[in-house]
């Protein structure tokens, strides 16, 4: 029985309907999960400049890869939370362990028209073949439409609350 990357990697021909498959490889389908992805795949080299930046990130942060591969992640980050994730990202290269590699963030971000969205995102460690930290990737989603729906929600409900805690207040000075 063959492992899950022998698999992937050994040369595959199956007729199917007909229909003779290609032979792919590991590294092959990797590179078209992450190019298609529709959410974001971001990876940062140690001094935090981009390195690779998918069709899904320029979909959500609006930036085409060239025009921010080799540049600061400050482009995407709100200038008021830069200090912050600055301070964890010294932190996890240093340490080279972060707690959002299972975690899910949630943080806003900043697209290159300057609207703020909401993000969710988890992180991969990325280490070269003796272990040394490379930097982290990012798998990125916009989840502004949820999150504002979210919000009207909250405010909807805090005004019924408001209405019943009303009802109430004037039920107790009637009795």
């Amino acid at each position: 029985m063959r492992t899950s990357q022998e698999r992937v990697t050994k040369p595959a021909t199956e007729n199917i309907e007909g229909v003779k498959m290609a032979e792919y490889t590991h590294e092959w389908l990797c590179q078209q999960i992450v190019d298609n992805a529709g959410d974001a795949v971001i990876f940062g080299d140690a001094e935090g400049k981009v390195r690779l930046w998918n069709a899904g990130a320029e979909r959500i942060f609006g930036f085409r890869a060239e025009e921010i591969l080799g540049k600061s992640m400050d482009l995407i980050i709100p200038e008021n939370l830069r200090e912050r994730h600055w301070e964890g990202y010294d932190q996890t290269m240093q340490t080279g362990r972060t707690q959002y590699s299972r975690s899910l963030l949630a943080v806003p971000a900043l697209r290159q028209d300057g609207t703020r969205i909401s993000i969710e995102f988890t992180i991969v460690l990325v280490r070269d073949a003796a272990g040394k930290l490379l930097g982290p990737a990012a798998i990125i989603r916009d989840v502004t439409a949820r999150w504002n729906q979210d919000k009207e929600l909250r405010k909807r409900l805090a005004a019924l609350e408001a209405q019943v805690a009303g009802f109430t207040g004037a039920a107790k000075s009637t009795s």
